[in-house]
């Protein structure tokens, strides 16, 4: 089992330990990826809520939720046990997880209004479940190692996983509820995420048996809540990396969200779902194991301006595409996931330099806060996106089941096209703003590491 005191941390992880932390993310993405593509779809025409009321309900339940990550972020902090302080949490709230996911997918016999009640309930349950579980995770890439290319490394495995988990519920998905379900489809909900609930409580304890926290908080160091948020509203970097959260996950849960109702009421070809989001996933999961290549010979801050300004043309781009040009749709949907692929290794390697740079600025590190206030930011986009989907359905007149109006269709396109598209734009804009470029996190980082010799 692996222990928690080590030294500075600045040196290369095994493959075992990197492989071991980045199969965790293929473990949440069983939940995040079916949230992205198939839970609105799953509330409108399995469940049979009305689109307004799931976006409204998404909405509220995500931003009650987006809460609760800084709470856990200072839970995490402050955590003492002989196996460190991320880790456990993988261990024991695992199979709570997997029973939240069963439930969120569980269609009661109510009338709607108790149908939305339930749907209230159980898909805060799940999302405050996966933040028990999530913060802990993500907040450890920043203690496994002190190297920040050896972070990228780290952050890459970590979602080339969590792209591979995506590409197995894009593809796999619909077909196992089929199988499952056997013509009963709520039924056939519960099952796969039954399924996916057991597979990812396997690889969550994975995680806790092959990794090492090393890179710990000053000795000394005792610091109220309040002050680990107002270090953080004082670091310039993290704000930016805060905004630039929010927006690319509208882009990319827009996107997901809305490419199953493209395919079966514009396109008309439901039955490509899985081999378009499939080979969709593929190619994020290829963009992000270039990114330790890419950021060898290129800035972080550049890199990422240059990818979301790609991703956004290619996203309006796909606006003109007709809707019988299938091979267009698939190559253009291809680049903008591998564009788009770098993204979250890229960000989770700078909230873990960001970490760095607030202990360097005020002798202080908060690793779970920096990261959890990061997933703040990154949650309430993919609510923002999720309702902006729904509620656009509703008011273009969509109609679950049955064939769309011209209205409806145009409305469907444009949140898979330019609405993302234009978003991406901005993404790109705001990341002008970052400003711990390489050389100076190179300066930040042989400070920490003097300090610590000298301490």
């Amino acid at each position: 089992m692996a222990q928690t005191s080590a030294p500075a941390g600045n040196g290369k992880i095994k493959l075992r330990e990197k492989i071991g932390y980045g199969i965790g993310d293929m473990g949440f993405n069983f939940y995040w990826a079916n949230i992205s593509a198939f839970l609105l779809i799953f509330y409108t025409d399995v469940m049979g809520l009305s689109a307004a009321a799931v976006g409204t309900m998404i909405l509220i339940t995500k931003i009650i939720d987006a809460f609760t990550d800084p709470l856990m972020g200072a839970i995490a902090d402050r955590t003492k046990t002989r196996f460190g302080k991320f880790r456990p949490y993988l261990l024991f709230a695992a199979l709570p997880m997997a029973g939240a996911g069963i439930l969120t997918y569980s269609t009661p016999d109510l009338d709607d209004t108790g149908k939305l009640i339930w749907a209230y309930a159980t898909y805060s349950l799940m999302m405050l479940v996966y933040t028990v579980l999530s913060t802990p995770y993500s907040a450890l890439s920043g203690v496994i190692t002190a190297d920040s290319q050896e972070r990228t490394t780290l952050i890459s495995f970590r979602f080339i996983a969590a792209f591979t988990g995506t590409t197995i519920v894009n593809y796999f998905t619909l077909d196992m509820v089929q199988w499952f379900g056997q013509g009963n489809d709520e039924l056939g909900w519960q099952l796969t995420m039954g399924v996916y609930g057991i597979a990812a409580a396997v690889m969550f304890m994975i995680v806790f048996f092959t990794t090492k926290e090393r890179v710990e908080p000053p000795a000394a160091q005792q610091t109220p809540v309040m002050q680990d948020i107002r270090d953080l509203l004082g670091n310039g970097p993290w704000l930016v990396l805060f905004a630039l959260a929010l927006i690319i996950m509208i882009t990319i849960v827009m996107r997901a969200g809305s490419i199953v109702y493209y395919l079966k009421y514009y396109v008309e070809r439901p039955e490509l779902t899985g081999t378009f989001l499939g080979v969709y996933s593929i190619a994020l999961a290829l963009g992000a194991a270039c990114t330790p290549i890419m950021t060898r010979y290129m800035d972080k801050k550049n890199l990422m301006i240059l990818l979301m300004a790609v991703a956004g043309s290619l996203s309006c781009l796909m606006f003109f595409v007709p809707k019988d040009a299938l091979w267009m749709m698939f190559v253009l949907n291809t680049l903008i996931g591998f564009a788009l692929g770098p993204k979250s290794p890229l960000a989770f390697s700078m909230y873990a330099d960001s970490a760095d740079y607030t202990e360097w600025k005020t002798g202080r590190r908060a690793t779970a806060m920096t990261f959890s206030a990061a997933t703040f930011s990154q949650k309430l986009g993919g609510a923002m996106a999720s309702a902006a989907i729904a509620w656009t359905l509703a008011l273009m007149g969509y109609v679950a089941n049955e064939a769309q109006s011209d209205a409806s269709q145009l409305g469907i396109v444009l949140l898979v096209t330019i609405v993302p598209g234009v978003i991406a734009f901005i993404a790109a804009f705001v990341m002008r703003f970052y400003t711990l470029d390489s050389a100076t996190l190179v300066k930040v980082q042989q400070e920490l590491l003097a300090r610590k010799l000298t301490s």
